[in-house]
């Protein structure tokens, strides 16, 4: 019969971060960037994320600054929205909110004949440059994001995970030559529910940080 550890409720995730870091073996992993890949895997259970997450220079420290500013972070869909520890982000002065549902934007996306997730952004686009986008399903989002940024806009942060075959890789490469912050998952892997990881594991980071300082 299968063996099923007896473990308290509380000690669950501990255990599961310990099994991770002992997987790891003798890996080292920038000290700014383990905690999120970290709970990337712990997400997913997926340890092809200590290569594939790729971080520009300084993305979690710029993160955690734009967070700590109060940043809005848009999604591309509804699941990751819901993932999002709002509690947290909105005691920092930011909200979390995604347009995909939004009446004018179907309507908008219906006479262009583009994506909703197309559409989606040139209206998060236009709240100004103190955003976080976490894009885990529509590489049309990202793919547009791009056309913004090569037109001079400049977000805090691009987080590019969506999921899929179709342009996702594409998608992905697209925001990797930018030199806007970014955290992408590099090949087919990713999805909303990693899109949301990534962000709580940004906001776990200042959590933590002023629980050392109190």
């Amino acid at each position: 019969m299968t063996e099923i550890l007896k473990i308290a409720p509380m000690e669950i995730e501990r255990e599961s971060f310990r099994i991770i870091t002992e997987e790891l073996g003798n890996r080292v992993l920038d000290p700014e960037q383990a905690p999120i890949i970290k709970r990337v895997i712990h997400t997913t259970a997926d340890f092809d994320y200590v290569d594939s997450l790729i971080f520009s220079p300084g993305a979690v420290r710029l993160a955690l600054d734009a967070l700590k500013g109060g940043a809005t972070v848009v999604t591309d869909t509804q699941m990751a929205l819901a993932g999002i520890n709002k509690r947290t982000l909105e005691k920092l002065g930011g909200r979390a909110v995604c347009f995909m549902a939004d009446g004018d934007v179907a309507e908008e996306a219906k006479a262009q004949g583009v994506t909703r997730a197309r559409v989606s952004m040139d209206k998060a686009v236009r709240m100004g440059e103190n955003v976080i986008y976490a894009i885990g399903n529509a590489p049309t989002a990202l793919i547009r994001l791009r056309e913004h940024i090569d037109a001079g806009y400049r977000p805090r942060l691009i987080i590019g995970v969506p999921v899929g075959f179709v342009n996702v890789v594409a998608s992905k490469e697209l925001i990797l030559e930018t030199d806007v912050p970014h955290i992408v998952a590099r090949g087919r892997k990713g999805g909303s529910n990693v899109a949301a990881c990534i962000v709580n594991a940004l906001l776990y980071r200042i959590d933590e940080t002023r629980g050392a300082k109190q």
